[in-house]
């Protein structure tokens, strides 16, 4: 199809995307008593649910019914690409650098986020220490990502080092090491590295809009019982603050979920560094194995569940106390 075939294409779906809207707009405006509440109403859900339903109920269905089928999807072959992804020790790699990106980086990523939060509490310059800590998440992953890949960086011996910590470990006497190529899993964590650098900030901003909304006659209540320092913290501060830490949690372990272009820009996936999000795209896109593909995508998606499920749990019975 030409370019101009293209744009025509383009500005007729505007066209038809402004009439259709327009009617049902006008439609609505002309309604009267409660049948133009229940116009009015349908013109501003139908088209949502309508974008909902072709942009993601149609291709969630899809993707399930593609992860049933072969390669190239010419036959059904029930869930043998589930089987693989469990018992091919490659996929089985992957599945375990999953686990140990969902259980670190939310962990390490809300304690950090909290230690900073209560460091820099109410402290001398607090504003221009957050935006520091916060700044990371102003970056791309992917521009994080080549910035630790400098930090990384490895010259064999006779070579000047460049990179920030092989320098500091040849400063101190140690020898230069090549990061990504420690044994599985050892690599995989100076991805996650990454990952914690980047949302500590946002657990931070989080957690300390968080700890400013305690109200000050229980923390005055309390120093009137004579809780300071980490009994303060561990009687007042941290229950008051569990459904905001819980929210955090939940946000990064999605987002650690969908981690792809830390892992495609630093190593590829290469060096048994691979996650679920990785392995998706190269079964899908490289490979061209759909099924496995899609296959992958649903078992993202079936991982997410849990997750969610919790911080809906605890949030209504935060909600419930």
């Amino acid at each position: 199809m030409s370019t101009g075939a293209k744009f025509g294409q383009m500005f007729v779906a505007i066209g038809l995307f402004t009439l259709v809207f327009g009617s049902i707009l006008l439609l609505a405006s002309r309604a009267k008593d409660r049948a133009a509440e229940r116009i009015q109403a349908g013109a501003f859900v139908l088209p949502a649910l309508l974008f909902l339903a072709v942009g993601l109920i149609y291709p969630a269905i899809l993707t399930v019914y593609e992860s049933f089928r072969s390669a190239d999807s010419s036959s059904f072959v029930g869930i043998d690409n589930y089987l693989t992804i469990l018992t091919q020790p490659d996929l089985q790699v992957v599945l375990r650098n999953t686990v140990i990106w969902m259980v670190l980086v939310p962990l390490a990523a809300t304690a950090i986020g909290l230690l900073y939060a209560v460091l820099v509490d109410r402290a001398r310059g607090e504003a221009f220490a957050k935006s520091l800590i916060f700044l990371p998440m102003a970056i791309s992953f992917v521009g994080a990502s080549i910035i630790w890949k400098f930090v990384y960086e490895y010259k064999p011996t006779g070579f000047a080092q460049i990179g920030l910590l092989n320098e500091i470990l040849v400063t101190l006497g140690f020898d230069a090491q090549n990061f990504f190529l420690l044994p599985s899993p050892w690599n995989t964590l100076f991805l996650v590295v990454v990952m914690v650098w980047i949302q500590a900030g946002f657990a931070m901003t989080i957690l300390s809009a968080a700890i400013k909304a305690i109200p000050s006659d229980i923390i005055e209540a309390a120093r009137l019982d004579g809780a300071t320092g980490v009994k303060m913290f561990r009687r007042i501060t941290l229950p008051s603050i569990r459904p905001a830490v819980i929210v955090v949690l939940t946000t990064i372990g999605i987002g650690t979920l969908k981690v792809f272009d830390i892992v495609r820009t630093m190593t590829g996936g290469q060096f048994e560094t691979s996650v679920v999000a990785n392995e998706f795209y190269n079964q899908s896109f490289i490979y061209n194995n759909t099924g496995l593909g899609a296959a992958l995508a649903v078992l993202l998606f079936i991982l997410v569940i849990p997750v969610v499920a919790y911080n809906v749990r605890q949030l209504r019975k935060a909600d419930a106390r």
